[in-house]
């Protein structure tokens, strides 16, 4: 009997090495998945957050290449109205965000129709062209298979002559589970990963093993979405740099800061075309009296940032520059605390204990866990954590209350120190202005 026990206690290899991945999502009282698919987005953006140390090199001028599955797949309605559509609104922010976190960056996009690759549109640092081409793919013909192969070797051709000193990356929204290729893909694979160019897979259907053999050879990201806001994060999530390879190389890059002419001599600036436009025949050029001037050609442009057609020069402003700075200098990690830890607001209150930054009410069941600056010592919740760490990029209370230093990083492992308050204001500078001026020193 004791060896009958023993038997039954012993599982096949395969049921040992299997995971029950259902398990963690748990239904709510209504017996929805709601909330348990926003508590993986929210572990997942801690973790991401987690993982952002101010010791790595970022490729801060980055080439990024969008590989959209335009295949029968992709009328498939799981995520509301098709997944289609539901890709081109979110790519429609995604693409607004990554311009306004990475000003200095290009991105193009490619489109897998018919086991053929297409590029919709070329590298450029201009939303609105990206925008307007999103719009003629909602009436596209969605048939046959993609070709996985044909669209990374497009990308590749183009991502070839950009200098090395710049990120080169790809970033692919599969809908089929299936693809079908002219020869034999794991030689792409090689040559992307010769050329150092870091591909991800957002997958809206399942896993796909030659996927994840992809990023994982060019050390990118997967991710399968589980419904349209899980897919929003996970394509928000490639708008922060990666980091620098470490055999990327490093090169000194001339930008020009272009400057207008309202006024000349007293008079009124003459009438000129701007070069963006001057052959564009869907948007023709106007003559206009205001503009950005190339300090190095005078070309006339009307929006920045631009590669002036002329001299070659990347055409720049200051606050694209400035924008940047959030990147190589996050705000650090807060402390992750028991609701217990938050003192009260008042005695005259009781028990009551706010958020610092959105004053909301805090309670033990759906704030089990908030967290603490090491610099001001101001408790937030969860979604304002997020909000400063992803968005805002400065905390609330260190640049809110008076003599309280701001994001100040110390060159002891970049962590916060133990006491704010006790920290001499004359070492540690408070204004935005004059930690701009302490790092370019």
């Amino acid at each position: 009997m004791a060896d009958d026990d023993k038997d039954d206690q012993k599982e096949y290899r395969w049921e040992t090495g299997y995971e029950k991945t259902w398990e963690a999502i748990k239904e709510d009282d209504d017996g929805m998945l709601d909330s348990a698919i926003a508590d993986l987005i929210q572990k997942a953006k801690r973790k991401r957050q987690a993982e952002k140390t101010k010791q790595n090199r970022l490729g801060m001028m980055r080439h990024l290449f969008i590989v959209l599955d335009c295949s029968e797949s992709m009328s498939v309605p799981d995520l509301k109205p098709t997944r289609l559509l539901c890709t081109l609104k979110l790519l429609e922010i995604f693409i607004e965000e990554f311009f306004d976190q990475n000003p200095i960056s290009q991105l193009g996009i490619i489109a897998l129709k018919a086991k053929r690759a297409e590029k919709i549109t070329e590298l450029t640092g201009t939303s609105r062209v990206h925008l307007k081409a999103l719009e003629g793919l909602a009436n596209v013909s969605l048939t046959s298979e993609p070709s996985l192969q044909n669209g990374l070797d497009l990308a590749l051709k183009t991502l070839k002559v950009v200098p090395s000193h710049a990120s080169r990356e790809i970033v692919i929204i599969m809908g089929s589970l299936t693809t079908c290729d002219p020869v034999d893909i794991n030689s792409t694979i090689e040559e992307l990963q010769k050329e150092r160019i870091r591909c991800s897979v957002i997958s809206l259907s399942a896993e796909i093993h030659i996927c994840r053999h992809l990023t994982q050879q060019t050390m990118g990201t997967f991710g399968a979405v589980l419904d349209d806001s899980h897919f929003r994060d996970q394509l928000l999530s490639q708008i922060d740099p990666p980091p620098a390879a470490k055999t990327q190389d490093n090169s000194l890059i001339r930008m020009g800061f272009p400057h207008s002419k309202n006024e000349s001599d007293g008079k009124d600036a003459a009438l000129s075309m701007c070069m963006c436009h001057i052959e564009n025949s869907d948007e023709p050029s106007e003559l206009s009296t205001t503009g950005h001037h190339c300090p190095q050609c005078n070309s006339k442009y009307c929006e920045l940032p631009v590669e002036c057609l002329c001299c070659g020069l990347t055409l720049v402003s200051a606050p694209h520059l400035a924008r940047s700075y959030h990147h190589l200098f996050p705000v650090p990690n807060f402390e992750e605390l028991p609701f217990e830890s938050v003192p009260p607001e008042a005695p005259d209150f009781g028990s009551l204990r706010k958020c610092y930054s959105c004053i909301k009410v805090l309670n033990a069941v759906a704030d089990k866990s908030v967290f603490k600056c090491g610099y001001c010592q101001q408790f937030f919740c969860i979604d304002c954590d997020i909000f400063i760490h992803e968005t805002l990029h400065a905390c609330v209370g260190c640049n809110t209350i008076p003599g309280v230093a701001g994001l100040v990083y110390q060159k002891q492992g970049g962590k916060a120190a133990p006491d704010a308050h006790q920290q001499q204001p004359s070492m540690m500078p408070s204004s935005s202005k004059q930690r701009s001026q302490q790092y370019s020193m």
